[in-house]
């Protein structure tokens, strides 16, 4: 037997923050959504029935119902401070940190390779390998140690993602079977030096 969902009751004031979260552009796509949640919640909505009308499972919606819930006597705490009780509300709201490592390399530290490895390499090499941006980091300090496969995947982390298949050349003018530019609509142009008459 599943267990009740619990009941949330909402201030005007927190209504109306949840309200403004869910409208500022600068609002991420997971806050907005889970305001919804908590408005709807209030609205003593179930929790089947919000994950349908809000296109979710419903395994995503109880678990921002309980954890409102469980914040709503700190939230009475802030009653009336609207800066402290909005930013509260976005905390809760807000994935919590995952475990695992930080990242052995700072963004800035990524940045040097990549515009390491935009350098004209130095003589007698003539392209860099990934060896050689491994000494040549080392060499200058941006890191203390790295790996080859690091510094390729930081190379090809960021590269568009483009089709194997030229998708342009594929287009062709139905009408007369052939390829836009090939000749058929050639536009004449008149020298800057004729007259108009």
């Amino acid at each position: 037997m599943a267990r009740p969902a619990p009941l949330i009751d909402l201030t005007d004031e927190q209504r109306t923050l949840l309200e403004g979260i869910s409208r500022r552009r600068e609002t991420a796509h997971c806050l907005v959504r889970r305001a919804r949640i908590v408005r709807r919640a209030a609205d003593g909505e179930p929790n089947k029935a919000m994950a349908h009308a809000l296109d979710l499972d419903e395994d995503g919606v109880g678990p921002w119902r309980r954890r409102w819930a469980n914040a709503q006597d700190p939230f009475a705490a802030l009653a009336g401070q609207p800066k402290r009780l909005r930013a509260a509300i976005e905390e809760i709201l807000s994935d919590r940190p995952r475990s695992g490592n930080p990242g052995d390399f700072t963004a800035e530290q990524i940045c040097q390779i990549v515009a390491l490895a935009c350098e004209t390499p130095p003589d007698p090499l003539t392209h860099w390998t990934r060896e050689d941006l491994v000494r040549e980091t080392l060499a200058r300090g941006i890191a203390e140690t790295i790996s080859a496969s690091t510094i390729g995947r930081f190379l090809t982390s960021g590269r568009p993602q483009a089709p194997s298949h030229p998708v342009l050349a594929q287009c062709q003018d139905r009408r007369r079977g052939h390829l836009p530019g090939s000749g058929a609509h050639r536009v004449q142009t008149v020298p800057s030096s004729a007259g108009t008459p």
